[in-house]
């Protein structure tokens, strides 16, 4: 596949608009994007690994297999040092099956209510799918979780995250700064880097 002198379609399996948006902002014009919704995936696709880059390999090649597209997925986990890692691989769902991102947070600032060490990191492995192969890519932002959230751009639990060396959290941040210091752009920077050296 020569990359810089065609276009080049993948499926990005995932269907949270936040993702794409963050994702999409980091491809090169001729990576077209497709979710799952653009390729008529409409069931869940199954999570059930017990690590990050185990549940992101398990959706590409669910897609793989059912769909047959060349495609990427992405898991992303909190890991607080103070609570041995959790919620770690159960970070969408840390606070019940329904998903809620203020429940999640209100969940772990509880949690660490009582707790001085803060200390934590974003961790996303992305699982690429393509010409047969199967590669992973990892990203680590390192950080504390603040004791009140501030800010209302990102998602998850980015209101009460604060990466090292900067004094705001992610939903302080603008999309191109959060890209370029968060988990998931450095996971994709690896990616985009692999992907023009095909």
């Amino acid at each position: 596949m020569c990359f810089n002198s065609q276009n080049m379609k993948l499926v990005f399996a995932t269907n949270n608009s936040n993702k794409l948006k963050e994702v999409q902002a980091l491809l090169p014009k001729n990576i077209t994007l497709l979710s799952l919704l653009d390729i008529g995936c409409l069931e869940d696709i199954p999570e059930t690994q017990p690590t990050t880059e185990g549940n992101a390999i398990q959706k590409a090649d669910y897609i793989k297999d059912n769909y047959g597209y060349d495609c990427f997925a992405d898991d992303t986990g909190l890991e607080v040092n103070a609570l041995n890692g959790a919620p770690g691989v159960y970070s969408a769902r840390y606070a019940g099956e329904q998903r809620d991102a203020n429940d999640n947070m209100a969940k772990l600032l509880t949690e660490l209510q009582l707790k001085d060490e803060r200390t934590a990191q974003f961790k996303t492995v992305i699982a690429l799918q393509i010409n047969g192969e199967l590669k992973t890519f990892t990203g680590i932002c390192e950080g504390h979780i603040v004791k009140e959230r501030a800010g209302d751009k990102g998602f998850g639990y980015d209101p009460i995250f604060e990466p090292n060396n900067y004094n705001k959290t992610f939903a302080e941040m603008d999309l191109k700064l959060k890209n370029e210091i968060g988990h998931r752009g450095k996971a994709m920077k690896q990616l985009i880097s692999y992907l023009q050296s095909q």
